[in-house]
């Protein structure tokens, strides 16, 4: 049985209309800060708002260790025509047992509205489904994350029901709701 890890010892690279999905390198950390350090952007994530550029420093070391120990990392997606990183993507959690894993993902506020993640989203599941053989592929997303939720339902996930106390996150547990598509609804997308 192929393992997720093993198609990420070369990482792989993609491109959709308007993104490139790439490795985060430390030339990253500006763009990544400029984002990351508004509480609008962290609100709903499980991590902390970037308080300063030490923080996205120890993420992005967190996130190279990650490839350089060939585990699966985060896509940086930069922003084709300005040539800078606007979001992440990444698969946060799989069960290769059961062909089935996570997708979690952040845009910068700048690019809300305009398509550029569910663009992104739709090149993974893509990914997920051809190349590395999922049958499942999952989202969460907070009850009142209203710009997640729809990106996934952009994207040909179906809701499937709130997941209560689910996650620990900001001090507290969270409701969630879940999203999924199946390999089967990927030919319809």
């Amino acid at each position: 049985m192929t393992h997720i890890e093993e198609h990420f010892q070369e990482f792989p690279v993609f491109e959709t209309e308007r993104t490139r999905l790439r490795k985060i390198s430390y030339s990253d950390q500006e763009d990544m800060y400029s984002y990351c350090r508004f509480p609008i952007v962290s609100r709903y994530t499980v991590w902390d708002t970037h308080q300063s550029l030490d923080d996205t420093r120890a993420f992005i070391e967190y996130v190279l260790n990650r490839y350089d120990t060939q585990k699966v990392g985060p896509w940086g997606i930069e922003h084709k025509q300005a040539k800078k990183l606007i979001g992440s993507c990444s698969f946060v959690s799989w069960d290769n047992r059961n062909k089935r894993a996570e997708l979690g993902y952040v845009l910068s506020n700048e690019y809300w509205n305009q398509g550029y993640m569910s663009e992104v989203i739709k090149r993974i599941i893509e990914f997920g489904f051809n190349e590395l053989g999922l049958v499942r592929i999952e989202a969460r997303c907070h009850l009142d994350n209203i710009g997640s939720a729809r990106v996934m339902e952009k994207t040909g996930m179906q809701f499937e029901g709130i997941l209560r106390r689910h996650i620990w996150a900001k001090g507290a547990f969270q409701d969630v709701k879940m999203y999924s598509i199946i390999k089967d609804d990927f030919p319809a997308l």
